[in-house]
């Protein structure tokens, strides 16, 4: 039996997982079994984590010479629908057809007996994530605008994959998307919080009051940013996979837009616990406008409406990290001594960030 800093708990087998008071996320023997009948590797198998994700959990996976990637929902129970690896798992093999840059899906399991929830394998990528460091061989001038341009143009890439028709159509009902997203995240609040912070409702009868029309239907990502794409390892600044699926749907694409760029820190602007990749405030990175310029004018749609789809994005954001502070206050995040605690007064600052982008002061107004 093996632990994590976090106290999530990696055991070789059945035994040893059946002697614990919380189910393991990784047993070894089970992985190895599935491996071998799908023809992945040969051998023992090593691990280790990949990220510090708050939700999906990612694992780097090495038999012998050969690298694959696990992903799987967090433990039981918690909503299946921001959980399903099935359906996560589908949709970037669709995408991939269309020449998205995504991870080539090896195997999908479905069979919860294994591990507890369904899980899939991927193809190891070994490619760079920036967050808080700028590669050496991406760190000149040139290269960091070509690596905020690559973000932008691959943004781009994902919103014209036909969604007319085959199976990425039945992925999301675009009709009343906004809406949708709105209502439902005005009724997770009550249930994922302990405190009482008057301008999420605020926020949420703005938003409600102001939904705009959309203006296409595409696939969208649902947490497009930075941090959630993996670049080549030399330059020029190209972008290899997008990563983190598992909010994926068809929708308003200005939901991706909104949220890439009301999370994207420039010089000067405000901080929150979403900004996840801190380099882009240094000099060379295109601004928000800049990215915001370049991506109208490849996707040719009006723009004016943006503020609303930045407000939603940070709104929606305090929402569900509030979900992740309560979890952390009821000691059901085992080891968190610094996103969790962080959110007390990180979700305030969310909240700040979606009235500016509103445009409003301390009282959301119609």
């Amino acid at each position: 039996m093996r632990t994590m800093p976090d106290g999530v708990e990696v055991v070789a087998n059945y035994a040893d997982a059946a002697r614990l008071g919380l189910p393991p996320l990784l047993i070894l023997d089970a992985v190895e079994e599935f491996m071998d009948a799908k023809g992945l590797g040969i051998g023992p198998l090593s691990w280790c984590r990949i990220g510090d994700g708050q939700s999906n959990v990612t694992y780097r996976l090495q038999r012998g010479t050969e690298v694959f990637v696990l992903r799987r929902g967090p433990r039981p129970p918690l909503p299946r629908s921001t959980h399903d690896m099935v359906r996560e798992a589908r949709i970037q093999q669709l995408v991939r057809k269309q020449g998205v840059p995504v991870p080539e899906i090896l195997a999908i399991c479905n069979d919860e007996s294994l591990l507890g929830v369904p899980f899939y394998i991927m193809s190891f990528l070994g490619g760079t994530v920036i967050t808080d460091r700028i590669p050496d061989y991406l760190s000149t001038t040139a290269q960091r605008k070509a690596t905020s341009a690559a973000v932008v143009d691959t943004l781009v890439q994902l919103h014209q994959v036909d969604v007319s028709a085959g199976e990425l159509a039945a992925f999301g009902r675009p009709e009343g998307y906004l809406k949708r997203q709105v209502q439902r995240f005005s009724a997770l609040w009550e249930v994922n919080t302990t405190r009482n912070l008057p301008e999420v409702v605020s926020i949420g009868g703005w938003l409600e009051r102001n939904i705009p029309t959309s203006q296409a239907a595409t696939v969208i990502h649902g947490d497009f940013r930075v941090g959630n794409l993996m670049f080549e390892p030399s330059s020029p600044a190209r972008v290899m996979a997008i990563l983190d699926w598992e909010m994926a749907t068809v929708g308003d694409p200005l939901a991706d837009l909104g949220y890439l760029t009301a999370t994207y820190s420039e010089p000067g602007s405000f901080s929150t616990p979403l900004e996840l990749t801190t380099v882009t405030r240094e000099p060379g990175y295109l601004t928000r406008e800049q990215l915001i310029s370049r991506y109208r004018e490849r996707m040719h749609v009006d723009l004016d409406v943006l503020p609303w789809y930045q407000t939603l994005a940070l709104w929606k954001a305090s929402i569900f990290c509030e979900a992740i502070y309560t979890r952390w206050l009821k000691g059901e995040r085992p080891g968190d001594t610094g996103f969790g605690p962080s959110l007390e007064e990180g979700i305030p600052r969310l909240l700040d960030g979606a009235r500016q982008f509103a445009g409003v002061g301390s009282t959301v107004a119609s």
